[in-house]
């Protein structure tokens, strides 16, 4: 039986809808001997900023049970240097690339993407808005009036206002595909979703990571370097398919379910809570082959159901 898996998310279609996540795979140059890239479906870049990151101070991972943290503090080389060394190799694979953007300001979004923009082989942009482990600074000078004096927010993610207004600043810059990557730990995902879809965006990812801690018993100290970190992995799962759930009841657009896929089964809940595409992330961490893994088992499950098109499992949850 022919499977019918693919995808579209603003101008970019994915053959297939299983994705590596930012911040898991390197630049894929790391995975090119352990599996064929061109099977999956696109991948997400590492977060790119304006200029170059060394992160934060180590330890920078530690496991946890049914998961673990991670306190990179987006280490980059910068937008000119991922242009110049990594885009290259991206660009020759022939997938789907999205090359995922942070920046501390609104400005700083917008100079990234202005800056790839000009270049070939990217297909569009996630806006990393709810990275847990870096600060974001103080109050900016480009909120308006209409965000309250005084205010100091630490995360895009976690504010309407702010998600509205930088998807919309970096949709009149671009016309490539536009992901919003939303936070968990907020009152009301779906305001969030809604402030981005308002704004242009052309699909959400969910979930980042959730801000957590663990303690050396002994020595009575934080294990991370940065103290806290972002909790992955199986023990989010469950969290991260209700929200997707959530969202998927109020937007119109794309939902890109990523949080502790470990194989096909937690891909299919995604599928079912009402995402189109998956993000396999920590799990590559364990199992380098997983995405593929997953690929083929969701592959597998559909034949044996008789289900000849993923859109007939997206959103099919009864309740």
């Amino acid at each position: 039986m022919g499977l019918n898996l693919k995808t579209v998310i603003g101008k970019t279609t994915f053959k297939n809808p299983v994705l590596v996540a930012s911040g898991t795979f390197g630049h894929a140059k790391e995975f090119e001997k352990i599996i064929d890239l061109k099977k999956l479906g696109g991948i997400v870049t590492k977060t790119i900023t304006l200029k170059p990151r060394l992160g934060n101070p180590p330890p920078r991972i530690v496991e946890t049970p049914a998961g673990m943290l991670n306190a990179i503090g987006l280490q980059n080389p910068g937008v000119e240097k991922f242009i110049e060394e990594k885009l290259p190799y991206l660009k020759k694979i022939g997938i789907p690339i999205i090359v995922s953007v942070m920046g501390y300001s609104v400005e700083e979004f917008i100079e990234v993407v202005k800056r790839l923009e000009q270049e070939s082989g990217v297909d569009g942009y996630e806006l990393n808005l709810s990275c847990p482990n870096v600060g974001y600074g103080v109050r900016p000078l480009w909120i308006t009036d209409s965000y309250p004096q005084g205010s100091d927010p630490k995360m895009f993610a976690h504010d309407s206002t702010l998600i509205e207004t930088v998807v919309s600043a970096v949709r009149k810059v671009t016309t490539r595909t536009l992901i919003a990557k939303l936070g968990p730990d907020v009152s009301d995902i779906g305001a969030m979703a809604l402030a981005a879809e308002r704004a242009g965006a052309d699909g959400i990812s969910l979930i980042n990571t959730f801000i957590a801690m663990v303690v050396d018993v002994k020595t009575k100290k934080p294990v991370l370097g940065n103290k806290t970190g972002g909790l992955s992995g199986p023990c989010v799962r469950p969290i991260a398919v209700r929200l997707v759930w959530e969202v998927y009841k109020k937007v119109k657009i794309p939902i890109l379910g990523i949080g502790g896929i470990m194989k096909a089964h937690d891909a299919l809940e995604f599928f079912i809570a009402g995402a189109s595409v998956i993000q396999v992330g920590t799990a590559n961490f364990m199992n380098p082959r997983a995405s593929i893994e997953i690929l083929d088992g969701l592959k597998s499950f559909m034949r044996t159901e008789k289900i000849s098109n993923l859109k007939n499992i997206v959103g099919s949850l009864k309740t």
